[in-house]
């Protein structure tokens, strides 16, 4: 199952496995039931989670919502440390993950929006670099895994901020490849698919980020907080939901 999901992963464009892989997937959870884990998102139980990475992660991907370590670990972020699911907001969720859709198009107090250049479960097509809305308008936006592929990740950010109101906020996760490099490493003249991978720890990255992360969401006029949550749970709880260990919540606000 490793090799036959980083094979996918690795020839097929996100694009097009964002429409039909939950369909493959949800059948093979009927061969993962079970209770030993357990999705922050979903809950759903199995024996454990299937395998997922194009270097693949035993014990990471929900084949009923297809969350993943992170967004589990967001979730419960979200439920133990923001009122997000019961305030009022308006809400860019920028290349938008398949497990959050539909549960944050559902709740009641969220205005809530799309966008991605690409993808075809977006609403809104929008290019980072250029946000096609004015400033002050969202309360909150998501943006994961999305900054290591732009040519321009502060002007990202930047952009993020401008339309942010005052006192709004954002979850900007990045990929970590441990040991982390003090400073984020890019270098524009490396262009090929095999090189990249070997800088940037994936083909289609720009930048393998680094120790200076949040210095750098700070630079674009943020105000930011490294939560740890992960490393506040019984080892219980970060067993049970098969949470990332070292990751860390980056949550910015205007």
């Amino acid at each position: 199952m490793k090799q036959i999901i980083s094979f996918l992963l690795r020839k097929i464009p996100r694009k097009y496995l964002q429409l039909v892989s939950h369909h493959g997937l949800r059948v093979l959870a009927l061969f993962y039931s079970g209770n030993n884990v357990e999705c922050t998102v979903c809950h759903s139980t199995f024996r454990k989670f299937l395998p997922y990475g194009r270097k693949s992660r035993e014990n990471a991907l929900c084949p009923k919502c297809l969350a993943l370590e992170r967004h589990r670990l967001i979730w419960l972020y979200l439920e133990r440390k923001t009122d997000f699911f019961t305030r009022k907001n308006k809400m860019l969720h920028i290349a938008p993950e398949l497990c959050f859709m539909d549960r944050f198009e559902s709740l009641p107090n969220l205005d809530y929006i799309t966008g991605d250049i690409e993808s075809p479960l977006a609403k809104v097509k929008m290019d980072i670099h250029d946000i096609p809305f004015e400033e002050n308008t969202f309360d909150v936006i998501f943006c994961n895994h999305v900054l290591e592929h732009v040519e321009d990740d502060i002007l990202a950010m930047k952009e993020m901020r401008r339309v942010l109101k005052p006192g709004g906020w954002a979850i900007l996760q990045v990929p970590f490849f441990y040991p982390l490099k003090k400073e984020t490493y890019e270098d524009k003249s490396i262009t090929s698919p095999v090189e990249r991978e070997k800088a940037f720890g994936q083909d289609d990255h720009v930048r393998m980020f680094g120790e200076d992360y949040g210095t750098r969401l700070a630079s674009a006029g943020f105000k930011v907080t490294e939560d740890k949550l992960v490393m506040e749970l019984s080892e219980d709880e970060v067993s049970r939901f098969a949470l990332p260990r070292q990751e860390i919540i980056f949550r910015v606000e205007k």
